[in-house]
């Protein structure tokens, strides 16, 4: 699914330029042309996407250092054959997972954000796969992010209300309900069937 049109990928060019300049960068006036076109990409997203010019300053333009892709982690845990997914407020499911926070390797936030939306503590035992997001969910996104697939094992807990899940059910391969497609789609969930089914998982790569 590498759909990302071409104007999307100039804005972010651009952008990963622009914040580069800035970063390294010692001319004030360089700073100054880096400023400039880092305000021309967001100001191209802005206009293709109805998105306030702010707002994906927001997004789009706060970070420093060397544009590198964010983190995000999705557990797949499984019992008697069914994956377990979360209830979302918006009334989507989705595999348990975020960003990956500063502080955390990927096993510790597989880890955290499993405890945090359903309640459950796990082991994180596998990586099934590590996929350019880009490539797989939609809608794309103005900036990169790696998702990374963790075949975890319940060790006990139990569901408790919080901010970003509403409940957790188990569910067969033909029963997937209604995707947060952004988040994790059926074919990635179809993935994880595959990855717990298989003795010899070899993990998967973009």
């Amino acid at each position: 699914m590498n759909n990302i049109e071409k104007w999307l990928e100039w804005a972010i060019e651009l952008q990963s330029l622009a914040q580069a300049g800035l970063t390294y960068g010692k001319d004030i006036y360089d700073k100054e042309r880096y400023e400039r076109i880092r305000d021309i990409s967001a100001e191209i997203l802005s206009h293709k996407t109805d998105i306030s010019i702010e707002k994906v300053k927001d997004l789009f333009c706060n970070e420093i250092g060397y544009q590198t892709p964010k983190l995000d982690t999705r557990a797949a845990i499984f019992e008697n054959g069914k994956i377990l997914l979360v209830k979302e407020n918006n009334g989507k499911w989705s595999l348990p997972g975020g960003w990956v926070d500063v502080n955390v390797s990927v096993k510790e936030n597989t880890i955290k954000e499993v405890k945090e939306e359903a309640g459950l503590d796990v082991s994180a035992d596998k990586i099934i796969a590590v996929q350019d997001r880009t490539k797989h969910n939609l809608p794309v996104y103005a900036y990169g992010v790696c998702k990374v697939f963790v075949l975890c094992s319940v060790l006990g807990g139990q569901f408790q209300e919080n901010i970003e899940t509403t409940e957790f059910k188990y569910f067969n391969e033909d029963e997937i309900p209604k995707l947060a497609e952004e988040k994790n789609t059926i074919e990635q969930v179809k993935m994880c069937f595959k990855a717990y089914k298989s003795e010899s998982w070899e993990t998967i790569f973009d």
